[in-house]
This record gives C-alpha cells, sequence and structure tokens, in this order.
C-alpha cells in the first residue's frame, strides 16, 4: 500500500458559490468550513498540513471519462492525422507529406469515409506507397484501411483493403505490438493531459488483456481496466471482481466492466438497425440475444460488472432485452439510436445510459445520410434524462477528444461551429449533465475522496455567458487525485 499523503488544506476556494477553506486527509475530504486554520480541526501548517492559496478558485469534484480506449488514444496522438480528408486520394496525400522518411510502418488514424463519395480501398493507398506498409484506423475504430504491403505484413487477404469489426480490431492489436516499445510511456503522457484538464478518472475499454497494466508506471488518473470476453476466461479463473487492484498493476489501476459489442458503428455502417440503410441492409447484429443473456449472467454471477455497447436502436433492444433476461444491471454504451418504446426500459431495467456528446456534432451529417428514418431517434439524451435514466458522460477517445469540457459543451448545446444546434430539444440540463462528466457525484461534501478539480470560472457562468465556447476554453488551475497534486499550474 502506498503511503497517504500529507494533509492538504486548500485555502479560500468557491464552493457552491461561497468563499471557503477544505482540509483534505487520508485521501479524503475531512471538513469543509469557513476559516479552518483557526476552526480546531486538530491540524495545522506547522504539523504538516500543506496550505495551498486558492484564490477563490472555483472546487468541483474530479471528472471522470466514462468511456475511453486508452492504448488507442495514446497511439492515435502520434500518428498521422487524417480526419479532414474528404477522399481515399487525400487521404493518401497528406499519409505521403508527412510520413517520417524511413519509417517501417506508415500509421494514419481517423478516416471518415460517411460522407465520401467512393469508398476507402487499398489501391488508393498503393499509388502513393508501392512497398512501405501504410495502416490507416478509422476514425470510429471499427475499420482499419491497409495498403498492399501492410496486408502482406499482417495476413491480410480482403481484396479492398478494409477491414471491419473484429477483424479490424485484431488488426490494432497486432499495430500496437509492432509499436510495443513506446506504447507504455505514451499511455503515461496521455494521462498526465487527461489530469491537467481535470480528468481523475477514466473507464478503459480497450482490447487488450488488462494485464499490460503490470508493466506501466502509475497513471496520472484512475483507470478501471475493462475486460473483453476474450480474457473473461482468465479474468474469471484468476477470482477477479470489478473494483478490485488488477494483480501486478499501479494503485490506481482496477478491474472495470466486462465489454459486449453488439453492433458496429454510425461511421462504418455496422450499427444494427430497424430501417434499412440508403445503400442496403441494416448493419451488424455482433452478438445475438441468444449468446448475449447468458453471457452477462456469466459475468455479473463472478462479481463482474458489464459494459454492452450498442448504437443502433435494434442492437438498442437487444442489448436492453439481454440486461432484462439476465436480470442484472450494467451500462448501456452509445445508445446513439433508441427507439421510443425502449427510452423508458432504461430506468426500469436500471441501466445506465453512458454516453459521448461530442458524436453528436460530429456525426450530424452523417446521421442525416444513412439514418434518413431514424434521426428523430438519434442521441435521445433529454428523452432519456426525462425517462428517469441515469446518465454518465464520456468520449470515447479517440474518436472524440478526451476532453470532459468538450463533452459537457456538447451535451448542453448541440453544434459545433455556426450552425444552429442539432435537435436542440434533446439538450440535457447543464446541472445534469455536470453531474454525468463528474462520474455521478453532485457537487463536494466531506467524507468523498479527494478527487477533486479547480477551475478558474464556475462553469454554470461561464455557459450562461459565453456558451458552449466558453465552456470548451474552462481553464483548470488544479487537478488532485485522492489528496495529492496531478496537476497544478494556477494556484
Amino acid at each position: 500500500m502506498s503511503a497517504s499523503p500529507a494533509p492538504l488544506l486548500l485555502h479560500e476556494v468557491r464552493r457552491d458559490g461561497r468563499i471557503c477553506d477544505v482540509l483534505l486527509a487520508g485521501g479524503r475530504v475531512v471538513a469543509i468550513g469557513d476559516d479552518l486554520r483557526a476552526a480546531g480541526t486538530g491540524l495545522d501548517p506547522r504539523d504538516g498540513v500543506q496550505v495551498v492559496e486558492a484564490g477563490g478558485a472555483v472546487l468541483l469534484p474530479g471528472l471522470v471519462d466514462s468511456h475511453v480506449h486508452l492504448t488507442q488514444w495514446a497511439a492515435a496522438r502520434r500518428r498521422i492525422d487524417v480526419a479532414a480528408a474528404t477522399s481515399p486520394a487525400e487521404v493518401a496525400d497528406v499519409l505521403l507529406a508527412r510520413a517520417v522518411p524511413g519509417s517501417d510502418l506508415v500509421l494514419g488514424h481517423g478516416y471518415r469515409d460517411g460522407l465520401w463519395s467512393e469508398p476507402a480501398h487499398r489501391d488508393a493507398l498503393d499509388a502513393r506507397f508501392p512497398d512501405r506498409p501504410v495502416v490507416v484506423v478509422s476514425g470510429d475504430l471499427h475499420a482499419a484501411w491497409l495498403n498492399s504491403a501492410a496486408a502482406t505484413r499482417f495476413g491480410v487477404g480482403e481484396p479492398s483493403g478494409v477491414l471491419r469489426e473484429a477483424p479490424a480490431m485484431e488488426l490494432f492489436a497486432a499495430v500496437d505490438a509492432a509499436e510495443a516499445s513506446g506504447l507504455d510511456r505514451w499511455v503515461a503522457e496521455a494521462t498526465s493531459v487527461a489530469a491537467a484538464r481535470g480528468v481523475t478518472g477514466i473507464v478503459d475499454l480497450e482490447y487488450a488483456p488488462i494485464d499490460v497494466w503490470t508493466r506501466r508506471e502509475n497513471p496520472a488518473v484512475r483507470v478501471a481496466a475493462g475486460i473483453w470476453p476474450d480474457w473473461l476466461d482468465a479474468a474469471v479463473a484468476a477470482g477477479l471482481r470489478t473494483g478490485d487492484r488488477v494483480p501486478g498493476a499501479p494503485e490506481r489501476v482496477r478491474v472495470g466492466p466486462v465489454k459486449h459489442v453488439v453492433d458496429g458503428s454510425l461511421g462504418t455502417r455496422t450499427a444494427f438497425c430497424h430501417e434499412e440503410y440508403p445503400s442496403g441492409g441494416h448493419g451488424m447484429l455482433r452478438i445475438p440475444l441468444a449468446e448475449l443473456e447468458p453471457a452477462l449472467r456469466r459475468a455479473t454471477s463472478h462479481g463482474l460488472a458489464v459494459a454492452v455497447h450498442a448504437i443502433g436502436d435494434d442492437a438498442v433492444r437487444v442489448a436492453l432485452d439481454g440486461f432484462e433476461a439476465a436480470a442484472c444491471v450494467g451500462t448501456l454504451e452509445h445508445a446513439q439510436q433508441v427507439h421510443p418504446d425502449d427510452v423508458p426500459r432504461f430506468a426500469r431495467l436500471g441501466v445506465t445510459a453512458s454516453i459521448q456528446p461530442r458524436h453528436v456534432v460530429d456525426d450530424r451529417d452523417t446521421v442525416e445520410r444513412h439514418w434518413p428514418t431514424g434521426a428523430e431517434r438519434a442521441y435521445p439524451y433529454a428523452s432519456l434524462h426525462a425517462a428517469g435514466a441515469r446518465l454518465l458522460l464520456g468520449s470515447d477517445a479517440p474518436v472524440a477528444p478526451l476532453d470532459p469540457w468538450d463533452a459537457l459543451a456538447s451535451a448542453v448545446h448541440r453544434s459545433v461551429d455556426d450552425r444552429a444546434p442539432w435537435h436542440p430539444e434533446q439538450h440535457l440540463p447543464f446541472e445534469v449533465a455536470l453531474v454525468a462528466s463528474s462520474g455521478g457525484r453532485d457537487g463536494v461534501h466531506v467524507g468523498d475522496v479527494a478527487d477533486l478539480v479547480l477551475v478558474a470560472v464556475d462553469p454554470a457562468e461561464a455557459f450562461a455567458t459565453g456558451g458552449a465556447a466558453a465552456l470548451r476554453a474552462t481553464e483548470v488551475l488544479a487537478t488532485v487525485l485522492g489528496g495529492e497534486f496531478t496537476h497544478r499550474a494556477g494556484i
């Protein structure tokens, strides 16, 4: 066990609109008052209490990103960003212009072909890279695009050079192995970047065994490391339960939920939907109910929480049916398209909607093209809240930025450009979105774990006066994890 941090007194923070002191000790909030230095708390600066002059900084619960692909996010920060490209040829040109000369493997990230006039194909990459292997990861992490040299290197036989769903994710793991010498360092750096935006915890749903954490240093955030079915047998055999420390891993890394993927994604047109896509088909059902129900039962019977990925409305229904049949609760990840009849089932079944609001503003045009008869059912956040569903906010990084202020802004104002908000009737109330961004915590109270963030301006006031842009520009002065600073820049 690591030693508890020294007591920390935050002098003159703003909490619930008033100035006060907050005392942290043993990793928790132990006292809140007007002037704890003179209030007889039994702790004194002369006795080793660190006093920090906060200068009226606004105190909030630490922020939690409830859906991250941490390894992919850390790697994507080092890869060539092709998100702005509008055609296969443009992606190839960007890669050629930015590829490091002599590099063994050219890696791009972020292609989004949902609005392209022609599909991704290995020929476009071969024209610029006839010999060097090239792999491009889709923006939604559900597809991989390779040239012929990369297909040979990784043993891929798909003639188009485009892999979708499970084969794509297996390729991502192989590419990660090729970058293994740097990945652990990149992950540590990425968690520090997250802490600098006020993040104190993430749910990491990476497609990887959780024992990768045994070789990594203590992250700057708490990590709930998800388990995919590929590694469930090993977790059960080891007696792991959600919330346990991952054996051999740093103190801040705990066992997270078991993740099941029912369908694909909107961007790859594999989300499983009731209405047919204009190009044909209804998407991909990766796990039918007959398989999902016993899988949920098995995980929960061994003390493991469950997280079920479901994006299309028919996939969401299968997921909810699975929770109901297995008589268990958990999180339904994404819920991007929900039939109105299924909205009240979340609260009735005790299923949490784990949502990523940035997808709303990024995908609005793709929704209009590929879900023309389902757009009214897309991202029904206000409806879910009104029906009593518990909500958690996340980013799905690297699909969207790992920035809780961006997620919060997208939840309360569904636009990121000069256009009017998309379906503003589904905006979340600010207070609801802030709690959902804080892992369900509503304010800072005595007895809380001392995971906190200090910001320059009250975000509610910032939104009221400056709108979503002001929220996205929130200045984080400090982040505190278990009573210790993981980021400190302005106090």
